[in-house]
């Protein structure tokens, strides 16, 4: 599986932005999909995650009720959509495929895409 991630920018504490990780393959609807972000000089940290099915969904605590993921298994496509974006937010954010073990294991990585939120 090949992802590619996009969508990110420069946007103001408050606003939106909706990231997207276009898959390869065809075998993306079998796998489960997520977002981990990684901030400036800090670890790599989860963001959220879908099954497969798209029928559940976690997410860190940090972003609960701001953040949504949501799945097109026939666009072989995962989204993130951002609300309520705040100056913490600002990171590189990955999309990551794997399977259901856990919330989900990280087989396979897309490139970054850098978010940076302004106060």
């Amino acid at each position: 599986v090949q992802l590619q991630a996009s969508g990110g920018g420069l946007v103001q504490a408050g606003g939106s932005l909706r990231l997207s990780c276009a898959a390869s393959g065809r075998t993306f609807s079998t796998y489960s999909m997520g977002w981990f972000r990684q901030p400036p000089g800090k670890e790599r940290e989860f963001v959220a995650a879908i099954r497969a099915g798209g029928d559940t969904t976690y997410y860190a605590d940090s972003v609960k009720g701001r953040f949504t993921i949501s799945r097109d298994n026939a666009e072989n496509t995962v989204y993130l959509q951002m609300n309520s974006l705040k100056p913490e937010d600002t990171a590189v954010y990955y999309c990551a495929a794997g399977r259901p073990i856990g919330i989900m294991t990280t087989n396979y990585w897309g490139q970054g895409t850098l978010v940076t939120v302004s106060s």
